[in-house]
Parts: C-alpha cells; structure tokens; sequence
C-alpha cells in the first residue's frame, strides 16, 4: 500500500453545507477509485499567503489515503484540477 496526503483549499465563498458537500464528494472519488481516506481533517478557514484566483483566504482541508495504486490520487488531482470549488490541491506521497 501507498500512502499520501492530500491538502486542498475550498473557496470561501460557498455556505457550510457546500463546503461539506465538495469535501465528502472527493472522499467518495478516492473510495470509488480503490483508495481509502485514513484520516479526514477540516481546518477551517484561513487566510492565504497570497491571493490565489482573486481569493484572500479559503477552507483547507487534509486527507490521509491509502491506496494500492496511484488510480484513485490521478483522479482525485484531474478532478480537483477541473473543480471550480477547490481553488489550489497538494498531493504528497509519504515514505514509512
């Protein structure tokens, strides 16, 4: 098994349920793909470095995945890359 961590960031603009909905609708996307969402962690909002796509803060979110192959983070990534919602996305492969 692979493991990686994903961090992503959801604009701010959307209400609570949608940013819940966006979060669980990628949950669904690893698990469909043959991954396993480990843990799932929602920071909240914070303010960003620098404006990323006219936006001064966002929603982060981490999930730790295990997955068999990497089927399920390429999707996750094209998806996250065609998603309006998710402003800017990191995958990172851990070594243990």
């Amino acid at each position: 098994m692979k493991n990686y961590e994903i961090m992503f960031i959801v604009r701010p603009t959307l209400s609570e349920d949608e940013i819940k909905k966006v979060s669980d609708n990628f949950v669904k996307v690893i698990k469909d793909n043959g991954g396993k969402v480990t843990e799932n962690k929602a920071l909240g909002q914070r303010e960003l470095a620098y404006e990323i796509k006219k936006f001064k803060s966002g929603y982060y979110f981490v999930f730790e995945v295990e997955a068999k192959d990497d089927k399920a983070i390429k999707e996750f990534d094209r998806l996250a890359l065609i998603s309006s919602d998710i402003i800017r996305h990191l995958i990172t492969k851990i070594e243990k």
